[in-house]
């Protein structure tokens, strides 16, 4: 491997991204690679540059931050078979879990990359019904996390994941059951009253919950949890066996494993990766090896 790109998110990590590039960089460039380094004024900037790097056909194309930024770089790699390394300098890295990607060590995650060895899987596609389409890895979330994501994107105060933490305690007092319709590959039709529905090409989402524990990127399958409407108290009993994975075992939840599937709530916005994707309706189909991504042997 000779040639690289480096997108950078400096912001990423709460400021700790720009150092943890610095070190990655300089052990890539200390192994021999050529490495050329992207670092983007915003997202809009950061694809743009993606793209364009990515046509000049690197021999890896690596995102040194979260989730977010890995997001950014999917939409320019999919179905590319340019090969994503990743060094994780976010605050979930719920990519690098999935993956067993070193964090805490951008030398070894550098490492990694080095090495070459990838693992060709699936991504998610979600298919707005203005037109516009996003690439994930991970959860498609809709309903109660999304509700919080949209709320924590309307906060200016406190900053961090203390943000976040409030906007969860906002929407759960606010509880209430959400009318959803999916329509899954084939045709069966589920209208229910949920909490949330998560569709997954990986396991986790979150920073670490195993929302779809048997999401597997490598069956041309997504994964569907559906959280059935309960009251606070059984939503709060609930919520800490999801980091577990065991909570598809009560009854309150509900799965479902197809190549595709159609959402739609009123008033309900999707989120994939943990970044916005737009207004429901939404179909999520699971496309078969649609990205390659360096991993530990």
């Amino acid at each position: 491997m000779t040639r690289v790109v480096v997108l950078t998110n400096p912001l990423a990590g709460h400021g700790k991204a720009r150092h943890i590039a610095d070190r990655a960089i300089a052990r890539l460039r200390a192994k021999g690679a050529e490495v050329t380094e992207i670092v983007g004024a915003d997202a809009a900037d950061s694809l743009a540059q993606a793209r364009t790097a990515v046509a000049e056909r690197p021999d890896a194309f690596v995102a040194v931050g979260g989730d977010g930024l890995i997001s950014i770089a999917l939409q320019a790699l999919a179905q590319t078979r340019i090969p994503l390394g990743i060094v994780p300098a976010g605050t979930g890295n719920d990519h690098a879990r999935e993956h067993g990607v070193p964090t805490g060590d951008p030398e070894a995650a550098a490492d990694v990359i080095l090495a070459g060895h990838g693992k060709t899987m699936d991504l998610g596609h979600a298919q707005m019904a203005d037109g516009s389409a996003k690439w994930f890895g991970t959860v498609l979330a809709t309903g109660f996390d999304s509700l919080v994501s949209d709320r924590t994107n309307r906060m200016t105060w406190p900053h961090g994941r203390m943000r976040y933490n409030l906007a969860i305690v906002a929407e759960f007092l606010n509880l209430k059951p959400l009318k959803f319709r999916l329509t899954l590959a084939g045709g069966e039709v589920l209208e229910r009253s949920v909490v949330l529905a998560a569709v997954g090409n990986t396991q986790y989402y979150g920073g670490g919950m195993q929302i779809c524990p048997g999401a597997d990127p490598l069956d041309g399958l997504v994964d569907i949890t559906i959280i059935n409407f309960v009251s606070r108290l059984r939503l709060a009993r609930l919520f800490p066996t999801v980091f577990k994975g065991t909570h598809i075992e009560l009854d309150a939840v509900e799965t479902h494993r197809v190549a595709s599937v159609q959402i739609s709530a009123p008033g309900i916005n999707a989120y994939a990766d943990g970044e916005y994707v737009g207004p429901l309706p939404v179909t999520v189909t699971a496309v078969p090896e649609a990205i390659t991504v360096l991993v530990p042997e």
